[in-house]
């Protein structure tokens, strides 16, 4: 996977929801006992929200998870106990999701600056999970424990935190509706909660692209689940291979392992189960290691196309050398229980047997955000995959009140398709009111200095049509199933003003800003961390006198992308510097990957793994 670079401030004595009154030494006695009538008020009103008594919900279904993604149930109905207690005294920030970039914002916030606010984190998921050693989990390289933190461990002495999916939203009244997980088997339990701040920070949901039994046949690979249960089938594939009456043809069919996808996470995944299978299964399955076959299969004609073009030949020729099998150029057009349907680029279509095929290719919005995006102003929001926000992270439409952070968001770019005429008109050399691509090259490279989201376009010409150096970080959506609009053009493509105009309307509508990464979620979390240290609110102050102004926008430094290819090796494309990789990328890749966890604990735990994996081997047993 790609790596890019307890309660608030309770004294002991204290009543955990009890805020101390500041009373003058004039204080009668009349104005203490009232006032303590009010806490104890206050404290009952807390008890009984803690209890079943319900009222009606703003509306909406009770949720699931799956995996650490927020999923509406359908068929429940919704029951709201009493508002979760809120402070009088300082305005309430609530973040929902825990992960990169809601873990970065509470990190980057100290907990004196955390006494400004009352903090409350709201995720289905009690613990932050470190995503991109989920490759190394899923064959026993790294445990999972060693790569998870406990949520309530980074809040302590920072805020609040409670187990529980949100479910509904109202903008307007600036209050949230959140229920304990339904998957956890117990009794509903739901409750309303008030903002003055929300941070949204829930990601996204896999993208099976509307293609026939992904959902049922596939593994996805975005939670710790997803890691255990591909290793738990792997497992299961080499003992049903194993025994005295399972068929060749059988065995070939167990054994063939399937990775859609050719970014960093999927090659990942491939490296690491070959690593698996050379070091540690060879030694115990010695008569089934000739069927194994390991695959990664690719839309594009290269894997890794994020990267430098030399970081991809590089890992074609190690991934050939492995004997993993790339299969590019290929489209997955079904999946059925035992095998995918693929098309190639001739569009002759073909049947692949698998023992697992793990699904690691693209992200769609996220049901909550859907749901955020109908109960804002019209007009406000039109980003089909993600939530749009301004430059400093704030939700259009929501009054400044909501933030969003990660996968979630876009950042609103200026749209180039307003100017089309000016930009059509500048790269009309010849005035025949037509473009060759020649032209739109050109055109693309100078005004992506303008409009940045074409940069991105720029590099996918100048890497498919051009000879410069194919280099940084690509966006997502141009390397994913769902194709850049560019792609179809040839060498000989001339196109009018009007298809100018549709290309660009595309290009506007359809591309995320910044890339679904880690390191673009953990700086964003960081940036909002920081507005929230300078603003210093006044007691009391809460509705629309809480919210920041903010004066510096948010700007995202592209510190490289990483990548582990197997047999100890890694990738590495870094600005400026170019590519790097062997073994020196691969000793670079695990030290920072130890570095980068959360804690030192984290740190200290991922290091004794990757120890005890070099000494003992990989733990194959199937528990």
């Amino acid at each position: 996977m790609q790596t890019q670079i307890g309660l608030r401030g309770v004294q002991p004595g204290q009543h955990p929801w009890r805020r101390p009154t500041a009373l003058s030494s004039r204080t009668s006695v009349l104005q203490r006992s009232q006032c303590n009538r009010r806490c104890r008020q206050r404290t009952l009103s807390v008890t009984a929200a803690a209890t079943s008594t319900k009222e009606p919900a703003l509306g909406g279904n009770r949720t699931q998870t799956q995996g650490n993604n927020v999923v509406p149930a359908t068929g429940i109905t919704q029951n709201v106990s009493n508002r979760a207690p809120q402070s009088l005294q300082k305005p309430r920030i609530v973040i929902l999701g825990s992960g990169w970039g809601a873990m970065s914002f509470i990190k980057g916030m100290s907990k004196k600056d955390s006494q400004k606010y009352d903090i409350t984190l709201v995720s289905p998921r009690n613990y932050f999970l470190y995503t991109p050693l989920l490759p190394a989990v899923c064959t026993g390289t790294v445990e999972e424990r060693s790569i998870v933190e406990p949520i309530r461990r980074i809040m302590a002495g920072k805020g609040k935190y409670f187990e529980a999916v949100a479910s509904d939203i109202d903008p307007e009244k600036k209050s949230i509706v959140a229920c304990f997980p339904a998957d956890a088997g117990m009794d509903e339990c739901c409750f309303k909660m008030e903002y003055d701040i929300l941070v949204l920070g829930v990601g996204s949901v896999n993208n099976t692209f509307g293609i026939k039994g992904v959902q049922e046949h596939t593994f996805f690979f975005k939670s710790i689940t997803d890691a255990n249960k591909l290793r738990r089938q792997v497992s299961e594939c080499f003992e049903r291979a194993a025994l005295p009456n399972t068929s060749d043809e059988e065995k070939k069919q167990l054994l063939s392992f399937l990775i859609v996808g050719g970014g960093p996470t999927g090659v990942e995944v491939a490296a690491e189960l070959q690593d698996m299978v050379e070091a540690d299964l060879v030694k115990v399955y010695p008569d089934l290691i000739k069927d194994v076959r390991i695959a990664v299969i690719e839309l594009q004609d290269h894997v890794l196309s994020t990267y430098d073009r030399r970081i991809s030949e590089y890992t074609r020729q190690i991934f050939t050398r492995n004997h993993i099998d790339l299969i590019l150029n290929t489209k997955v057009k079904a999946v059925q229980r035992h095998s995918v349907t693929v098309s190639d680029a001739s569009g002759v279509e073909s049947e692949i047997p698998f023992g697992a095929c793990v699904w690691a290719t693209g992200v769609a919005m996220h049901p909550f955000i859907k749901q955020l995006q109908e109960r804002l102003p019209a007009g406000s929001q039109t980003h089909f995959r993600s939530i749009i926000t301004d430059e400093f992270l704030r939700v259009k439409g929501s009054g400044g009140s909501i933030y969003a952070i990660g996968d979630a968001a876009t950042i609103e770019q200026p749209k180039a398709l307003d100017y089309s005429d000016e930009l059509f008109e500048s790269a009309d050399t010849n005035k025949d009111d037509k473009l060759t691509l020649a032209e739109l090259r050109a055109l693309m490279n100078q005004a992506s200095k303008r409009y940045s989201h074409l940069e991105e376009h720029a590099r996918f010409l100048d890497a498919k049509y051009g000879s410069k150096r194919f280099g940084g970080l690509v966006r997502s959506e141009i390397n994913s199933q769902a194709a850049s609009p560019l792609n179809e053009l040839s060498d000989d493509t001339e196109i009018t003003r009007t298809q100018f105009e549709e290309l660009l309307a595309k290009i506007d509508k359809g591309l995320r800003a910044l890339p679904a990464t880690a390191q673009v979620a953990r700086q964003e979390g960081e940036y909002l961390a920081r507005l929230l240290k300078q603003h210093n609110p006044e007691p009391h102050r809460q509705g629309k006198q809480a919210l920041l102004q903010p004066q510096k926008p948010f700007k995202y430094t592209h510190l490289g992308s990483l990548a582990y290819v197997g047999a100890d090796k890694a990738v590495m494309d870094i600005p400026k510097m170019g590519p790097v990789t062997g073994w020196t990328a691969g000793l670079l890749w695990r030290g920072f990957e130890t570095y980068s966890q959360i804690s030192f604990r984290n740190q200290s735990l991922v290091a004794v793994d990757w120890v005890r994996t070099k000494i003992f081997g990989r733990d194959i047993s199937r528990v």
